[in-house]
């Protein structure tokens, strides 16, 4: 039969214990990681050359990518060439004002930063998700601070059987991985197959994408009275994300920011 020491003394043996499995279990991990890192090892992302960490760059190809650093446009998200003070809007914003309310961007949409992209979106080139996600994090903390959910911009049923993934929800999914904020990547949906925006005008791009989002009838609920972060992989002219915050706005949404991986800051450089 039990009696009160023999509980004290079971209670001590396992405070006693959690720390030696908890011990145990971080060196059987980092055990796991060395003997990983044997057989697959670290190597940049860019160029493959062997690093010391898994995730990430080495120096040389760091040097490649143009981060966004302020001064830049708070509507657009794209770099300005001087800090005036304050909040900043782009003559480009005030000229024709996005249907969202801000974007944030990691870097331009050249050289290795579309080299990236590219293999995440057309390659299956997903190993750089971890360090997609950081830059997302540190690119949108403003954003990502006010939002309530974080939805991505969803493909088309047709392209994402034939992609078998969406590159916007696996960018998504990181950045509410570590910022703990609420994923919902079914409600908003594209409900109408458009053409690809590649090679297509801005005017194209517009109506080719017009009316071709909407938010579920469940997913009304989720977003109405709330700040949305939305989440894409880049920003070429603004028309895809606008039609989807368009829709997120219809169905009530009182704030909608979108977050990108790139951005292309030259309106004369359409891909």
């Amino acid at each position: 039969m039990a009696t009160p020491d023999t509980i004290e003394s079971e209670w001590q043996d396992a405070e006693t214990a959690t720390p030696v499995r908890n011990g145990l279990r971080r060196r059987t991990a980092n055990a796991w990681r060395r003997l990983l890192d044997v057989v697959l090892p670290p190597v940049c992302l860019g160029c493959e050359g062997r690093l010391l960490e898994h995730d990430t760059l080495c120096p040389v190809c760091w040097r490649g990518i143009d981060f966004i650093r302020p001064p830049l446009c708070d509507r657009l998200g794209i770099p300005l060439p001087y800090d005036t003070g304050g909040t900043m809007v782009s003559g480009a914003a005030v000229a024709d004002p996005p249907v969202y309310d801000r974007a944030r961007a990691v870097a331009r949409f050249d050289g290795l930063m579309r080299d990236l992209v590219h293999g995440l979106k057309f390659s299956d080139r997903h190993d750089g998700r971890r360090l997609f996600g950081r830059w997302l994090m540190s690119a949108g903390a403003d954003l990502i601070g006010d939002a309530d959910v974080v939805i991505p911009v969803p493909l088309s049923r047709w392209r994402l059987l034939t992609r078998r993934f969406n590159q916007a929800q696996i960018l998504a999914s990181e950045v509410a991985r570590l910022s703990g904020k609420p994923l919902s990547a079914a409600i908003l949906i594209r409900h109408r197959a458009t053409r690809q925006q590649v090679g297509l005008t801005r005017i194209e791009r517009k109506k080719n994408v017009a009316g071709a989002f909407r938010v579920t009838a469940a997913g009304i609920a989720s977003v109405k009275g709330k700040s949305v972060l939305l989440v894409d992989d880049v920003i070429t002219t603004g028309a895809t994300i606008g039609a989807a915050a368009r829709a997120l706005k219809r169905a009530g949404a009182v704030r909608v920011d979108v977050l990108a991986l790139a951005i292309v800051s030259d309106p004369g450089h359409i891909i």
